[in-house]
């Protein structure tokens, strides 16, 4: 690699931020047309601020910094007609950051220097080198590209491509590229109409002849059709397919500003005498045909021009910026998930389309690569042995093992309980919940579980009432039979139910107390033993029992008393794309005994988006306390010796800030809990969002789904130079390719080895209590993520809109759902869970 130059880019005027498509063609054209001499060899440019060129740019008088004039437009399209405007100019100033040391980058991959600003410039540089290519040519993201070499329509508009991500990495002695395939929800090109037919819901059967006049703006759902179309279609990108006045068809693609909210036979316009003109009339006058729906909407373009929607067609390869709807998510999965051989002959497929060899930009920055997958030596750590009643044992095998004839470490007794159930009855009928209760009986039995009253009271209840009120009603009519009320509720739901969903989890954990247990009617019915089972899992522990634990003897590393160690798990889930400013929800999991198989979690609400944890320190104080209480009972010592805070959710760049903004908050919660000694804190950031994938080299070393087996460890050859992190895939496969955790320790106190740091970790994937798989990342954190999205469903249902109060702060919003959590304690997933507001 030569020494490459940083410029600043900035480009004006601009009311907002320009997409990153529209910059990359204003510097390609300032490359190109505008001044080709000063930019040979051509220079690499992000889409946003960061240019970077393989020698100094010779601006006039020997500047630092130029400013350049660009425009878009073709300069010959005003010779067609004496009414076009003209076209926009941008200026484009660049300005001179930096000259870029390659050695520095050596170092670094010597581990003879630590990571610094310096370092991750060079990175980025070289990232934008290999990207510049694809982004040219294919729709892209910030990390990945889409070809439509692959792709499939799953309906209400969404077309899937084939993507391919790819990343730079720094490794001992190397840098590495990260190549992986990935899926992008793309609109459906072609014409808008056919679009808008799709997004409104209106193609229930597939194949049968479309009615468009249902998209009439007059029609009973315009109103909702309309406000549909704006929500999901304003900034598409379209093309017109009329002739002008001035007899040329524009094939100049331009964004969608709004639709009319009335159709093309009442939508009029003022003509320069004064005189009003339907858009309707108005093209049946230039084209000579009249309008086939003529009461659509229209598109309006931000020159104010209205176009029918049967004029215009949609520009092939954009990537909708919003979430796939929850119905449609099985068939993205379904696209995306490739087993192993697959998935890696869908990668080799992307170099030959990214053809590295090939890239003139490569070249100029004299970057070589060998585009054979990188072998790398692994290990395989030994699973945990798991201890059930009666000191019975299991060893997992490919991160399974079965409960047969075993019974619950800690089972519990049901005293009462009841079920409620929301489908329909002549699909979920008497009968239905009559099975359903011997069925969960039988399973109870065979885990240890007590039920002081084998047939339970049941009631159908209406998905469209009070939730709240009906469930109570039904709880004292079942108290009437058995004395007390019922301590576990039993909710049989429909499919798409996500409302009933959180009105029932807000009734039993913030307004009744009392454990719920969500059913799918469609899976109780016909269900095998394993799905009870599964279920048995669940209320045990929501009830406090213990399923499993890892056997003391043999896992002393994990659970020696005298260690007196402290697991958390923290995560912070935002909003999803396009939720404006809604708060974000923090969690904070931690065990409170020493077999590490009880947890206890806090959660709050903090400002949209921010992904340190603001409230850390009460967080933390609230575990420790309940970790004193439980030792305390037991008469043992009362405090933590040693923490181990696994962390998820934080990329590379905010390493920092967890260091100098979480681990403190950590420290301060000890302090003030009077801790003597101080525990010694060890910082583990878990992370999943990445695209590194491990295939086995010979069908001796891998599973039956064809993936690396269960405790597979690397922690050399594409790990950090100078960092201590590793890689572990903890969990068996079942669909497609597993993901392996890749594991950053950024703080070490207690001074663990690499070994003994991996064998807790992977031990900790075996104490999930819901499962009898082992999981992907250490349960406490696994726990936080639940908590976090669990804790969204603990306002009242009644506030609900509060989420999308238009604020003039984020802040303000935040306050206000704040005031809706409840100050409650409920049994979550085996987890003490505390609520602030």
């Amino acid at each position: 690699m030569s020494s490459p130059i940083m410029m600043l880019v900035l480009i004006h005027p601009s009311e907002k931020t320009l997409p990153v498509r529209m910059n990359m063609e204003l510097v390609a054209r300032l490359q190109k047309v505008v001044a080709p001499d000063i930019f040979t060899p051509r220079a690499v440019y992000d889409g946003r601020k960061n240019l970077f060129t393989i020698h100094t740019l010779k601006f006039p008088n020997e500047q630092d910094h130029f400013e350049f004039e660009v425009s878009l437009t073709d300069p010959h399209m005003k010779e067609r007609s004496t009414n076009a405007r003209s076209p926009k100019v941008y200026k484009i100033k660049l300005t001179k950051v930096a000259e870029i040391n390659p050695i520095v980058l050596h170092r670094y991959l010597e581990g003879k220097q630590s990571l610094d600003n310096n370092i991750l410039t060079a990175i980025t540089a070289l990232n934008v080198v290999i990207r510049m290519d694809p982004t040219q040519q294919y729709p892209s993201n910030s990390r990945s590209f889409f070809t439509p070499n692959e792709k499939k329509w799953i309906g209400q508009g969404i077309e899937l491509w084939r993507g391919y991500f790819q990343s730079i990495r720094p490794a001992r002695d190397r840098m590495l590229i990260n190549i992986d395939i990935s899926t992008g929800a793309m609109f459906k090109a072609g014409p808008l109409v056919d679009l808008c037919y799709e997004l409104a819901g209106l193609d229930k059967s597939r194949g049968s002849r479309r009615d468009y006049t249902q998209l009439s703006c007059k029609g009973r759902s315009g109103e909702r059709i309309w406000h549909r179309l704006q929500r999901s279609l304003v900034g598409l990108r379209i093309r017109t397919t009329h002739t002008t006045s001035a007899g040329y068809v524009s094939n100049n693609p331009k964004s969608i500003k709004k639709f009319t909210e009335r159709g093309a036979e009442d939508e009029d316009f003022l003509l320069e005498g004064g005189k009003r003109l339907t858009i309707a009339r108005y093209f049946r006058q230039i084209t000579g045909t009249s309008l086939r729906y003529p009461d659509l909407p229209c598109v309006v373009f931000a020159s104010g021009a209205k176009i029918p929607v049967e004029y215009c067609v949609v520009v092939e390869g954009q990537l909708m910026r919003k979430q796939v709807p929850s119905e449609l998510v099985k068939d993205v999965l379904n696209f995306a998930t490739k087993k192993p051989e697959e998935r890696l002959r869908s990668i080799c497929d992307g170099l030959n389309i990214l053809n590295y060899d090939e890239s003139e930009y490569l070249k100029q920055f004299k970057m070589f690569t060998d585009q054979k997958p990188l072998e790398v030596q692994a290990r395989i750590l030994p699973p945990p042995k798991l201890q059930f009643a009666q000191k019975t044992t299991a060893i997992p095998e490919h991160g399974y093992w079965n409960m047969s004839g075993r019974k619950f470490h800690k089972a519990v007794s049901i005293e009462s309980w009841m079920v409620v159930i929301f489908e329909r009855r002549n699909i979920f009928n008497d009968t239905n919940v009559i099975n359903l209760a011997k069925t969960l009986l039988k399973n109870f039995d065979k885990v240890g579980i007590t039920c002081k009253f084998p047939n339970p009271h049941y009631e159908h209840l209406s998905p469209q009432g009070d939730i709240l009120m009906q469930i109570k009603g039904a709880a004292r009519n079942s108290k009437l039979k058995q004395d007390v009320l019922p301590k576990l509720v039993i909710a049989v739901l429909p499919d798409s139910s996500a409302d009933l969903y959180s009105s029932i989890k807000y009734f039993g954990d913030c307004n009744a107390g009392v454990t719920t247990q969500c059913m799918r009617a469609t899976k109780c019915i016909g269900a095998k033993d394993q799905y009870y089972s599964n279920i048995c899992l669940k209320i045990n522990t929501k009830l406090g029992g213990i399923n499993s634990i890892p056997e003391p003897i043999s896992c002393r590393f994990l659970t020696d008393p005298s260690r007196h160690m402290l697991v958390l798990g923290a995560d912070v889930v935002h909003p999803a794309p396009g939720s404006g400013n809604r708060p974000s929800f923090t969690a904070l999991v931690g065990n409170i005994d020493s077999d590490l198989s009880k947890y206890v979690a806090t959660t709050r609400v903090q400002e949209s988006r921010r992904e340190m944890i603001d409230d850390l320190d009460s967080m933390v104080k609230f575990v420790i306390e309940k970790y004193g209480r439980y030792e305390q009972d037991l008469k043992t010592s009362k405090y933590p010796k040693q923490i181990l805070f696994y962390r998820d959710g934080v990329s590379e760049g905010q390493f920092g800030q967890v260091l100098e903004h979480e681990v403190p908050l950590i420290k301060k919660a000890c302090i003030d809990m009077k801790l003597d000694p101080m525990p010694k804190i060890t910082v583990v950031i878990v992370g999943k969002r990445h695209h590194v994938r491990f295939f086995p080299t010979s069908t001796s070393r891998k599973d039956k789904s064809g993936n690396c087996p269960a405790g597979t460890i690397v922690d050399q050859e594409i790990t950090n130079p100078s960092e201590f992190d590793f890689y572990l895939q903890s969990h068996g496969g079942i669909l497609g390719t597993s993901r392996p955790a890749h594991y950053n320790v950024l703080l070490d106190e207690n001074d663990y080895s690499p070994d003994s740091l991996q064998r807790i970790s992977f031990a900790l994937c075996h104490v999930y209590a819901r499962s009898t798989r082992s999981v992907s990342i250490p349960a406490p954190v696994y726990y936080a993520d639940i908590v976090c999205t669990r804790a969204k469903n603990h306002f009242s249902p009644k506030d609900q809109g509060i989420i999308g109060f238009d604020d003039s702060s984020s802040q303000g919003r935040t306050r206000k759902l704040k005031a809706c959590l409840s100050c409650t304690r409920n049994i979550i997933y085996g987890i003490l869970a505390e609520y602030h507001a």
